[in-house]
């Protein structure tokens, strides 16, 4: 497992320990910056429209692969808009900042996000939603034999991780914050302009 893929993971454990909900693990574009590492992604998917149940104010989107996907529409007027087999466009954006901070620069503990935005009226309809969760957690460990570092969480929870560089190890020492911050964002909207 990679550096990303171990850190996410500790993220994940770490903000479940916190009672936050859990994100998905993905994202191949890493950038190596002074103060930290950040990775991020961006897939397009394009797809249609299997159902509009206006009753339940939601939308069904079938996609390339066949897999399907229930969308709630917050304006009930934007299921008069569009009808099943519009084509639609999807863009799925993660990204995970990870940066090291000194004892006073930061608090242990976890934050979290979330925001909705529409189309107006007589735009074409759209969505999206994002959500951002940070963890603060304390570094408990370092192993530089073993290239690990040990990070515990505001709720007491440790994860092991194993870093991408060993050199980067030499930065920090017990008793630093690791601030972990992932972010992912859906934005929808058809694949046409509106009538």
């Amino acid at each position: 497992m990679n550096m990303r893929g171990a850190v996410l993971g500790a993220c994940i454990g770490l903000v479940v320990g916190a009672g936050i909900p859990a994100v998905s693990e993905r994202g191949p574009a890493v950038a190596e910056a002074a103060s930290g590492v950040s990775e991020s992604r961006v897939v397009t998917l394009r797809g249609t429209i299997e159902a509009v149940d206006k009753e339940a104010k939601t939308v069904t989107l079938k996609g390339e692969k066949g897999r399907t996907l229930t969308l709630a529409v917050q304006d009930p007027k934007k299921l008069d808009v569009v009808k099943v087999g519009d084509p639609v466009i999807a863009r799925y954006y993660e990204s995970l900042v990870i940066e090291v901070r000194k004892p006073g620069e930061a608090t242990p503990g976890v934050t979290a996000q979330q925001a909705r935005v529409t189309s107006k009226p007589g735009e074409t309809p759209g969505g999206a939603v994002a959500r951002e969760v940070t963890v603060t957690a304390t570094v408990t460990a370092i192993d530089t034999k073993a290239g690990t570092v040990t990070i515990t969480g505001p709720q007491g929870k440790a994860e092991t991780i194993k870093a991408r560089d060993p050199k980067n190890l030499a930065k920090m020492k017990v008793g630093d914050l690791v601030e972990l911050t992932y972010t992912q964002a859906l934005a929808v909207a058809l694949d046409k302009p509106a009538k």
